[in-house]
């Protein structure tokens, strides 16, 4: 797209002669020259799509595939490796770094996260962040990121051995030939063959399990509810209720993370729905199933065998299901083959390389509006929402705190933008606000604490204008304000203000004042005046058209005011802004 020019000669059509005071020569620059929006932002800006996220140097806790380092070095991050480090160890280091980068074994509590004062991202190369306090982390506006499928076939191989070795007692019969035994008739196994697998959890784990199950011949069944049914259908897996799936199982395998809603799925209750001697495989989370109960049903032969990688407690203090006869149990290896580490440290670091390069979002558990931001387009609507927000919180300094945020997106280009947009304003509204970094990704949580309500609407194409626009309506103490703008150019532009559209677009960067007064000559002459005696040059100017006598104007500063008071007696209302 061209440069948009904007001519600032409206200035002196605006009141009919040029700006001189007695005695004074006015600081006044660049009056006759154009103004090219595209200059209004640096070639950095340009180019570091994702500015606002600003990596330089990466912890890792734990040990990961050696590629993980390099890819990081290789793109300019220095990397500090210290593993097995205490809590307060890390609650001691981690104020020196950007990010981390972190395995299951490393537990990053709140009390970690608060102490994390320039962190940015939560690196967890593998599945699941059941270890991180993903809340903490995102009030903190701190991006948490899986692999999600670094360690899919690794997982997904270790339930099928498991599944194997339930149906034949493998383990056991190994351990029964090392003593010396040759046993026959105690190891007496069934077929997969025609059995029926329930799979509790269809994501790419259990989908894996599911192909390669069929392939012995078993029927394979399931419970999500997320997945839709005719997707997990064409895998070859009919969903149900888990009420429906309990009695038709001889085998359950669950692959959900560990949540409220997970924690002790499989307990008495649904054991005891289950048929007779049910197998059951957990290489997922300690905790979906309810150990006290599994041992139990074990006891009472309700349960014929089990097989665990993962537990509550890891390594676990109470052994009774590991030595139980009928438990096959591993030290949580789900992940641990070469391949599985090797992608999954390669996944992590390349998964934050692309990000601070803005080519991608990937794994992000708790940035979702994140992810359709990665363009220029894009970048410079969020920069565009946030500088809507910063001109309406500085109109509405006195009138705060709000009550209700309303966004509406224009334009055909915009309808899938309204998300982004609507957090973008927020983090303007809410800058600098006492004890918050409001950011992308955690403004939502620090406006709904604020109690504000947030309305996000698309409009869909406006076929009088020919172009994609902004509007934001905010109220406050009773109060009402609007702003309204576009991109022009590659530039965020302000095109109205409480109702009054500028003649001109107004380039929202750098130094802004604004204020409201009567169309008449002496105004602007006088505000002029109070600029040159405070040493600050007028850079750029826009007036609204007059409505009832007033009309908004806008002036770009060399410098932003130190004191407001010498303009208040000239001016209705007058603000200033830094965009």
């Amino acid at each position: 797209m061209d440069d948009v020019t904007v001519t600032s000669s409206v200035f002196f059509l605006a009141y009919g002669s040029r700006l001189r005071t007695p005695g004074r020569s006015l600081l006044v620059q660049s009056y006759t020259r154009p103004i090219h929006l595209k200059s209004c932002f640096s070639t950095v800006e340009k180019v570091n799509k994702m500015a606002m996220v600003s990596i330089k140097r990466i912890l890792i806790t734990e040990s990961v595939d050696p590629c993980c380092t390099k890819i990081l070095q290789d793109n300019g991050i220095q990397v500090a490796e210290k593993k097995t480090m205490t809590k307060d160890e890390l609650i001691a280091e981690i104020k020196d770094y950007d990010g981390l980068v972190i395995r299951s074994a490393t537990k990053i509590t709140e009390e970690i996260i608060n102490a994390a004062v320039n962190l940015k991202i939560i690196g967890r190369a593998g599945t699941g962040v059941d270890n991180v306090d993903v809340d903490a982390a995102t009030k903190r506006g701190i991006i948490v990121m899986n692999t999600p499928s670094g360690n899919t076939i690794s997982a997904a191989e270790l339930t099928c051995a498991l599944l194997m070795c339930l149906s034949r007692g493998l383990p056991q019969a190994v351990m029964s030939m090392k003593a010396g035994n040759w046993d026959r008739k105690k190891f007496m196994g069934t077929e997969l063959y025609g059995k029926i697998l329930g799979i509790v959890g269809l994501g790419r784990i259990g989908k894996e399990v599911a192909t390669r199950m069929q392939s012995f011949g078993m029927k394979t069944i399931g419970y999500d509810p997320i997945t839709p049914p005719e997707i997990s259908a064409t895998w070859g897996v009919e969903q149900m209720s888990l009420e429906q799936l309990w009695p038709q199982c001889d085998y359950i395998t669950v692959h959900t993370p560990l949540m409220p809603s997970t924690t002790g799925l499989l307990n008495d209750a649904s054991f005891a729905k289950c048929k007779r001697g049910v197998k059951v495989v957990n290489c997922a989370r300690g905790g979906i199933i309810d150990e006290a109960a599994l041992l139990r049903a074990l006891e009472s032969g309700q349960c014929g065998g089990a097989g665990l990688d993962v537990f509550v407690e890891e390594p676990p203090k109470d052994y009774s299901l590991v030595n139980h006869p009928n438990v096959i149990s591993c030290p949580h290896l789900g992940a641990s083959t070469k391949e599985a580490q090797a992608r999954c440290g390669q996944d992590i670091a390349l998964q934050i390389v692309d990000m601070l390069h803005g080519k991608a979002l990937v794994g992000a558990v708790n940035a979702h509006v994140l992810a359709s931001t990665f363009s220029l387009d894009s970048h410079q609507w969020i920069k565009l929402g946030e500088s809507l927000g910063l001109v309406l919180r500085a109109c509405s300094a006195s009138k705060q705190p709000y009550g209700q945020v309303q966004i509406t997106t224009i334009g055909e280009s915009l309808k899938n933008s309204v998300g982004f947009l609507g957090s973008a304003v927020m983090v303007g509204l809410l800058k600098e606000s006492p004890n918050n970094s409001p950011n992308l990704v955690n403004v939502l949580t620090l406006a709904q604490e604020a109690g504000i309500m947030i309305i996000r609407n698309h409009a869909g194409e406006d076929q009088k204008l020919a172009k994609s626009l902004c509007m934001v309506d905010i109220s406050a103490s009773g109060s009402k304000y609007k702003a309204t703008g576009s991109v022009l150019g590659e530039v965020p532009v302000l095109l109205e203000l409480n109702g009054s559209i500028f003649r001109q677009p107004i380039p929202l960067s750098g130094n802004l004042l604004f204020f409201k007064g009567m169309t008449t000559p002496q105004v602007l002459p006088s505000v002029a005046g109070i600029l040159a005696a405070a040493g600050v040059v007028i850079e750029s100017f826009s007036a609204s058209v007059a409505d009832n006598g007033d009309q908004w104007c806008c002036i770009g500063l060399s410098s932003l005011l130190g004191d407001l008071e010498a303009l208040k007696p000239l001016v209705n209302e007058v603000t200033q802004v830094f965009v």
